[in-house]
Protein backbone atom coordinates (compact mmCIF):
# COMPACT_ATOMS: atom_id res chain seq x y z
CA UNK A 1 0.00 0.00 0.00
CA UNK A 2 1.05 3.69 -0.71
CA UNK A 3 1.23 6.06 2.03
CA UNK A 4 1.23 9.68 1.89
CA UNK A 5 2.39 12.04 4.63
CA UNK A 6 -0.81 13.92 5.74
CA UNK A 7 -0.37 14.39 9.33
CA UNK A 8 -0.06 18.48 8.18
CA UNK A 9 -3.79 19.25 7.80
CA UNK A 10 -5.55 22.18 7.87
CA UNK A 11 -9.34 21.46 10.15
CA UNK A 12 -11.89 24.08 9.96
CA UNK A 13 -14.74 24.80 11.84
CA UNK A 14 -16.49 21.26 12.61
CA UNK A 15 -19.56 22.89 13.80
CA UNK A 16 -20.38 24.44 10.47
CA UNK A 17 -17.97 22.75 8.31
CA UNK A 18 -14.70 20.34 8.17
CA UNK A 19 -12.12 20.54 5.45
CA UNK A 20 -8.49 19.36 5.11
CA UNK A 21 -6.04 20.23 2.83
CA UNK A 22 -3.17 18.42 1.29
CA UNK A 23 0.55 19.66 1.91
CA UNK A 24 1.24 21.88 -0.66
CA UNK A 25 -2.46 23.33 -0.69
CA UNK A 26 -2.40 25.08 2.61
CA UNK A 27 -3.58 28.36 1.18
CA UNK A 28 -5.65 26.92 -1.28
CA UNK A 29 -9.53 28.46 -1.03
CA UNK A 30 -11.53 25.70 -0.28
CA UNK A 31 -13.49 27.42 2.09
CA UNK A 32 -14.92 29.73 -1.11
CA UNK A 33 -15.24 26.02 -3.35
CA UNK A 34 -19.35 25.86 -3.37
CA UNK A 35 -19.18 29.58 -5.14
CA UNK A 36 -16.97 29.14 -7.82
CA UNK A 37 -18.19 25.52 -8.22
CA UNK A 38 -21.70 27.46 -9.08
CA UNK A 39 -20.02 30.18 -11.13
CA UNK A 40 -18.26 27.37 -13.19
CA UNK A 41 -20.14 25.96 -16.59
CA UNK A 42 -17.30 23.74 -17.59
CA UNK A 43 -18.65 20.52 -16.96
CA UNK A 44 -17.02 16.98 -16.92
CA UNK A 45 -19.84 15.17 -15.21
CA UNK A 46 -23.32 16.05 -14.95
CA UNK A 47 -25.59 13.65 -13.46
CA UNK A 48 -26.34 12.35 -9.98
CA UNK A 49 -22.83 13.60 -8.47
CA UNK A 50 -21.53 16.63 -10.30
CA UNK A 51 -17.87 17.31 -11.77
CA UNK A 52 -16.55 20.28 -12.74
CA UNK A 53 -12.89 22.03 -14.02
CA UNK A 54 -11.96 24.71 -12.06
CA UNK A 55 -8.60 26.40 -13.04
CA UNK A 56 -5.73 23.93 -13.01
CA UNK A 57 -8.60 22.01 -10.76
CA UNK A 58 -11.00 18.94 -10.67
CA UNK A 59 -14.00 19.46 -8.17
CA UNK A 60 -16.65 16.56 -7.51
CA UNK A 61 -20.15 18.02 -5.34
CA UNK A 62 -21.53 15.10 -4.41
CA UNK A 63 -25.28 14.50 -3.97
CA UNK A 64 -26.92 15.57 -0.70
CA UNK A 65 -27.82 12.46 1.07
CA UNK A 66 -31.57 11.61 2.14
CA UNK A 67 -31.84 11.88 5.92
CA UNK A 68 -31.05 7.99 7.15
CA UNK A 69 -27.14 8.61 5.07
CA UNK A 70 -27.20 12.11 6.60
CA UNK A 71 -26.83 10.02 9.28
CA UNK A 72 -24.39 7.83 8.61
CA UNK A 73 -21.92 9.75 7.15
CA UNK A 74 -22.24 12.47 10.25
CA UNK A 75 -21.55 9.88 12.66
CA UNK A 76 -20.55 5.99 11.51
CA UNK A 77 -19.09 6.79 8.17
CA UNK A 78 -16.60 8.76 6.87
CA UNK A 79 -18.58 10.96 3.42
CA UNK A 80 -17.79 9.92 0.15
CA UNK A 81 -15.64 13.60 -0.43
CA UNK A 82 -13.58 12.42 2.54
CA UNK A 83 -12.80 8.73 1.02
CA UNK A 84 -12.35 10.22 -2.31
CA UNK A 85 -9.18 12.04 -0.58
CA UNK A 86 -8.02 9.66 1.68
CA UNK A 87 -8.01 6.79 -1.21
CA UNK A 88 -6.42 9.11 -3.49
CA UNK A 89 -3.55 9.85 -1.07
CA UNK A 90 -3.09 6.14 -0.52
CA UNK A 91 -3.03 5.31 -4.37
CA UNK A 92 -0.47 8.21 -4.97
CA UNK A 93 0.59 8.42 -7.94
CA UNK A 94 -2.11 6.13 -9.87
CA UNK A 95 -4.58 8.46 -9.25
CA UNK A 96 -4.95 12.42 -10.09
CA UNK A 97 -2.99 14.56 -6.87
CA UNK A 98 -5.59 14.84 -4.21
CA UNK A 99 -6.08 18.96 -2.85
CA UNK A 100 -8.45 18.60 -0.28
CA UNK A 101 -12.35 17.90 0.31
CA UNK A 102 -14.63 20.12 2.45
CA UNK A 103 -18.12 19.04 3.88
CA UNK A 104 -21.03 21.22 5.13
CA UNK A 105 -23.42 21.15 7.82
CA UNK A 106 -26.65 22.16 9.09
CA UNK A 107 -28.20 21.14 11.69
CA UNK A 108 -25.26 19.23 12.83
CA UNK A 109 -25.93 16.88 9.90
CA UNK A 110 -23.82 16.70 7.13
CA UNK A 111 -25.40 18.29 3.99
CA UNK A 112 -22.91 19.22 0.72
CA UNK A 113 -19.50 17.61 0.39
CA UNK A 114 -16.86 18.65 -1.83
CA UNK A 115 -13.46 16.73 -3.38
CA UNK A 116 -10.70 18.56 -5.07
CA UNK A 117 -7.57 17.17 -7.19
CA UNK A 118 -5.39 18.62 -9.60
CA UNK A 119 -6.63 18.35 -12.76
CA UNK A 120 -5.19 15.02 -15.48
CA UNK A 121 -5.43 16.73 -18.83
CA UNK A 122 -6.30 13.01 -20.31
CA UNK A 123 -6.76 12.42 -23.78
CA UNK A 124 -8.99 9.53 -23.47
CA UNK A 125 -10.64 6.65 -21.19
CA UNK A 126 -10.22 3.24 -21.71
CA UNK A 127 -13.57 2.96 -23.20
CA UNK A 128 -12.92 4.66 -26.64
CA UNK A 129 -10.50 1.92 -26.97
CA UNK A 130 -13.12 -0.86 -25.69
CA UNK A 131 -16.10 0.44 -28.18
CA UNK A 132 -13.54 1.41 -30.99
CA UNK A 133 -11.76 -2.30 -32.23
CA UNK A 134 -10.50 -0.01 -35.61
CA UNK A 135 -8.17 2.26 -33.70
CA UNK A 136 -4.73 1.66 -34.65
CA UNK A 137 -3.57 2.17 -30.89
CA UNK A 138 -5.71 -0.19 -29.13
CA UNK A 139 -3.48 -3.60 -28.88
CA UNK A 140 -0.66 -1.67 -27.76
CA UNK A 141 -3.37 0.36 -25.22
CA UNK A 142 -4.49 -2.72 -23.89
CA UNK A 143 -0.87 -4.26 -23.18
CA UNK A 144 -0.01 -1.10 -21.49
CA UNK A 145 -3.31 -0.87 -19.23
CA UNK A 146 -2.63 -4.70 -18.42
CA UNK A 147 1.00 -3.66 -16.64
CA UNK A 148 -1.19 -0.62 -14.89
CA UNK A 149 -3.44 -2.92 -13.43
CA UNK A 150 -0.50 -5.64 -12.45
CA UNK A 151 1.02 -2.11 -10.77
CA UNK A 152 -2.02 -1.43 -9.12
CA UNK A 153 -2.73 -5.04 -7.48
CA UNK A 154 0.89 -5.50 -6.31
CA UNK A 155 0.03 -1.96 -4.57
CA UNK A 156 -2.94 -3.72 -2.97
CA UNK A 157 -5.23 -1.26 -4.63
CA UNK A 158 -8.45 -2.62 -5.28
CA UNK A 159 -11.16 -0.62 -6.94
CA UNK A 160 -14.59 -1.31 -6.49
CA UNK A 161 -15.53 0.64 -9.38
CA UNK A 162 -13.24 -0.07 -12.18
CA UNK A 163 -15.11 0.59 -15.50
CA UNK A 164 -14.45 1.94 -18.37
CA UNK A 165 -15.23 5.84 -17.89
CA UNK A 166 -13.31 5.48 -14.59
CA UNK A 167 -10.01 4.98 -16.80
CA UNK A 168 -8.27 7.76 -18.26
CA UNK A 169 -5.62 7.38 -20.23
CA UNK A 170 -2.80 9.92 -21.71
CA UNK A 171 -0.53 9.79 -24.15
CA UNK A 172 3.23 11.49 -23.95
CA UNK A 173 5.54 10.52 -26.62
CA UNK A 174 5.10 6.73 -27.34
CA UNK A 175 4.08 6.14 -23.76
CA UNK A 176 0.72 5.67 -22.22
CA UNK A 177 0.20 7.37 -18.62
CA UNK A 178 -2.66 5.97 -16.63
CA UNK A 179 -4.89 7.43 -13.90
CA UNK A 180 -7.84 6.04 -12.20
CA UNK A 181 -10.53 8.56 -10.53
CA UNK A 182 -13.99 8.16 -8.26
CA UNK A 183 -11.92 6.46 -6.32
CA UNK A 184 -14.22 6.62 -2.70
CA UNK A 185 -15.48 3.15 -3.13
CA UNK A 186 -11.92 1.37 -2.64
CA UNK A 187 -10.46 -1.75 -0.44
CA UNK A 188 -6.77 -1.88 0.06
CA UNK A 189 -5.72 -5.14 0.82
CA UNK A 190 -3.81 -8.75 -0.86
CA UNK A 191 -5.19 -9.00 -4.14
CA UNK A 192 -5.12 -12.91 -4.47
CA UNK A 193 -6.08 -13.99 -7.91
CA UNK A 194 -9.88 -13.79 -7.58
CA UNK A 195 -9.75 -10.56 -6.53
CA UNK A 196 -7.35 -9.46 -9.87
CA UNK A 197 -9.86 -11.45 -11.80
CA UNK A 198 -13.09 -9.87 -10.21
CA UNK A 199 -11.55 -5.84 -10.95
CA UNK A 200 -11.12 -6.61 -14.52
CA UNK A 201 -15.10 -7.60 -14.63
CA UNK A 202 -16.68 -3.69 -14.72
CA UNK A 203 -14.48 -3.45 -18.54
CA UNK A 204 -17.49 -4.95 -19.66
CA UNK A 205 -14.44 -5.95 -22.58
CA UNK A 206 -15.26 -8.30 -25.40
CA UNK A 207 -13.58 -11.59 -24.96
CA UNK A 208 -11.22 -11.17 -27.38
CA UNK A 209 -10.06 -7.87 -25.96
CA UNK A 210 -10.11 -8.71 -22.26
CA UNK A 211 -7.78 -12.22 -23.64
CA UNK A 212 -5.08 -9.49 -25.00
CA UNK A 213 -5.10 -7.69 -21.62
CA UNK A 214 -5.07 -10.61 -19.46
CA UNK A 215 -2.53 -12.32 -21.72
CA UNK A 216 -0.36 -9.42 -21.08
CA UNK A 217 -1.13 -9.46 -17.15
CA UNK A 218 -0.17 -13.13 -17.06
CA UNK A 219 3.69 -12.73 -18.17
CA UNK A 220 4.06 -10.80 -14.78
CA UNK A 221 1.87 -12.16 -12.60
CA UNK A 222 2.92 -15.46 -13.58
CA UNK A 223 -0.19 -17.67 -12.06
CA UNK A 224 -2.27 -20.33 -14.34
CA UNK A 225 -5.73 -19.95 -14.65
CA UNK A 226 -6.44 -15.97 -14.64
CA UNK A 227 -7.67 -15.85 -18.14
CA UNK A 228 -10.70 -18.52 -17.84
CA UNK A 229 -11.44 -17.05 -14.36
CA UNK A 230 -11.36 -13.49 -15.80
CA UNK A 231 -13.49 -14.18 -18.36
CA UNK A 232 -15.81 -16.33 -16.12
CA UNK A 233 -16.15 -13.13 -13.72
CA UNK A 234 -17.19 -10.60 -16.70
CA UNK A 235 -19.54 -13.17 -17.90
CA UNK A 236 -21.08 -13.46 -14.15
CA UNK A 237 -21.09 -9.15 -14.36
CA UNK A 238 -22.80 -8.34 -17.63
CA UNK A 239 -25.29 -11.65 -16.66
CA UNK A 240 -26.03 -10.12 -13.41
CA UNK A 241 -26.22 -5.84 -15.04
CA UNK A 242 -28.49 -7.14 -18.08
CA UNK A 243 -31.08 -9.59 -15.48
CA UNK A 244 -31.52 -6.34 -13.59
CA UNK A 245 -32.00 -3.58 -16.85
CA UNK A 246 -34.90 -6.38 -17.36
CA UNK A 247 -36.25 -6.62 -14.65
CA UNK A 248 -36.46 -2.77 -14.80
CA UNK A 249 -38.37 -3.13 -18.08
CA UNK A 250 -41.05 -5.26 -17.08
CA UNK A 251 -41.56 -3.22 -14.09
CA UNK A 252 -41.84 0.33 -16.17
CA UNK A 253 -44.35 -2.02 -18.49
CA UNK A 254 -46.28 -3.27 -15.43
CA UNK A 255 -46.91 0.31 -14.15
Amino acid sequence: MLHSNTERVVVGDKKKYKYKLNIGYEKFDILDIENNFKKSDSFLHNERNKIKKIDNFVVKSFKIPNIFNKIIYTFFKDSKAQKSYQNSLKCGIYAPKPVGFIEYNKLNLLTKSFYVSENFNFDWTIREFLLNNRNSKRKTVFKEFAKFCYKLHQKNIFHLDFSPGNILIKQIGKKFEFKIVDVNRMKFEKMDKKKRALSFAKLWAENEDLEIIIKEYQKLYQNEGLLELALEESQKHKNRVNFKKMIKRKLRRGK
